[in-house]
């Protein structure tokens, strides 16, 4: 699939006044949306007339979502966006040497 194909189907200015942290929100859910696109595609070619069933039910949502995802890539790097990952959630609570916060005691009561 060309990369014009894929951006006819997007709006360039779609992401253009999003902050970094919308970005990352948005290019999450284009990446979780397209993996789910592929399995569904994948799945639909094994059974009688898949790839017709490919391109009518899911081709033309894909495109789109490869579009949009490389509109949100393109500005995201403009914006020299960084990845924040899991670990920025805030710090994990301290464990004991048991595995256990430190707050419970045997029997899962808190003090």
């Amino acid at each position: 699939m060309s990369d014009s194909l894929t951006s006819a189907f997007a709006d360039p200015a779609k992401f253009d006044l999003y902050d970094c942290k919308q970005l990352e929100v948005e290019r999450t859910k284009l990446a979780t949306r397209s993996a789910e696109l592929q399995r569904l595609m994948a799945k639909a070619e094994t059974g009688f007339a898949g790839p017709v069933v490919t391109e009518l039910a899911y081709r033309n949502e894909y495109i789109a979502v490869r579009g949009q995802t490389q509109v949100a890539d393109e500005v995201w790097r403009r914006n020299k966006c960084v990845a924040t990952g899991p670990a920025s959630a805030g710090p994990a609570p301290p464990e004991n040497a048991k595995g256990e916060h430190p707050r419970m005691r045997s029997g899962g009561a808190v003090y």
